[in-house]
């Protein structure tokens, strides 16, 4: 996750025009791609042992887990909450990563005070919690590989993402209309592709002058949006 930040944020290069932001998704994708794992493994592991069940866990247990569990839900809220504000998809992945964690944890507690509490016979319970857990730990896998997938795939970003943009940019002085406005987003960073309308009548330089005024206005009122290239269209009479 680190390593795919770092090199997120490495500008531009003649290889790279448009940055190297696509690392963040893949880093994204991988982290998915290990919660998936860590599924699996856990739901083999749980069924060999629900058919073939071991002692019952020892009492001091339960204690190592409900730390755990704390630490790791107090290091998912702190995570996703920077990955909200820096609206990054590989954060949000690894902060998921660590409630996976609590979850499983979570699951095992009540399934070895399920075993601690029938005695023998229960001795499968913290199996079958551990099951349980793969599955829900599994369906946030998929989820954010899912997130990662559509936007190593260019997907477009929310409505009021691209609306927001409409309407800065038709708000600067001479600009008539937006007929087009496409969004790709390049880590935590957006690059707008938009046509705008302007009277047919004026000169090349000033249209040209416009369509700079529409670029700084954008980067000005929406620091995510690195580029601009606006195409110029006369406006429809």
């Amino acid at each position: 996750m680190w390593r795919g930040l770092v090199i997120a944020a490495s500008p531009a290069d003649e290889d790279h025009p448009y940055g190297h932001g696509k690392a963040e998704p893949l880093a994204s994708a991988m982290v998915a791609t290990m919660l998936l794992l860590a599924a699996l493994w856990i739901a083999l592991t749980s069924v060999r042992e629900v058919f073939h069940p071991h002692g019952t866990p020892a009492p001091w247990t339960l204690a190592v887990l409900i730390v755990v569990v704390v630490v790791k839900e107090t290091l998912f809220r702190h995570v996703f909450r920077e990955a909200v504000s820096v609206e990054s998809d590989v954060v949000k992945s690894d902060a998921w990563h660590h409630r996976s964690d609590a979850i499983t944890s979570l699951f095992a507690g009540i399934g070895i005070a399920i075993a601690l509490v029938g005695g023998p016979g229960y001795e499968a319970a913290d199996a079958i919690a551990a099951l349980l857990a793969s599955g829900v730990i599994a369906w946030n896998g998929w989820r954010l590989l899912r997130e990662a997938f559509g936007e190593l795939m260019d997907t477009a970003p929310d409505l009021a993402v691209v609306e927001e943009i409409r309407r800065l940019a038709a708000s600067v002085p001479d600009v008539r209309g937006v007929e087009k406005c496409f969004i790709r987003k390049m880590g935590w960073q957006l690059h707008v592709d938009m046509h705008v309308e302007v009277d047919g009548q004026l000169t090349v330089e000033r249209a040209h002058a416009i369509a700079h005024q529409v670029k700084d206005h954008l980067r000005t009122h929406l620091p995510k949006v690195r580029d601009v290239l606006v195409h110029i269209e006369p406006a429809r009479r």
